[in-house]
């Protein structure tokens, strides 16, 4: 059984950090496209980032370039996602998901639970 199982959220203030984990079970976690995206209140899912399986190929969206990243600890089975300078923007739902940044969403994917992110003074 595919597991995925978020954690790390919380409540930060603008311009600060945090650091999300996804641990992953039920499938070849070193050879899998992993893909983190969120969902705001009222808004639906949004694509944020993707780490390949193969080389190092990471992906992100225009609006987290160089504040996110995104990375893999393969014997751990765990994926991160590392965000800086965090905006009020950036406040939502954080779900990690099987496939890459065009496969996410296909009903052959999957999807943990969620983490919340909450950024505000």
């Amino acid at each position: 059984e595919v597991q995925l199982v978020e954690s790390g959220g919380g409540l930060v203030q603008p311009w600060g950090s945090l650091r999300l984990s996804c641990a992953a079970s039920g499938f070849t976690f070193s050879t899998a496209d992993i893909t983190w995206v969120r969902q705001a209140p009222g808004k639906g899912l949004d694509w944020v980032s993707t780490i390949y399986s193969h080389g190092f190929n990471t992906y992100y969206r225009d609006a987290v370039k160089s504040r996110f990243t995104i990375s893999r600890d393969k014997p751990k089975n765990t994926l991160y996602l590392q965000m800086d300078s965090l905006k009020t923007d950036d406040a939502a739902v954080y779900y990690c998901a099987t496939g890459g940044h065009m496969a996410w969403f296909r009903a052959s994917n999957y999807r943990g639970q969620g983490t919340q992110v909450t950024v505000s003074s």
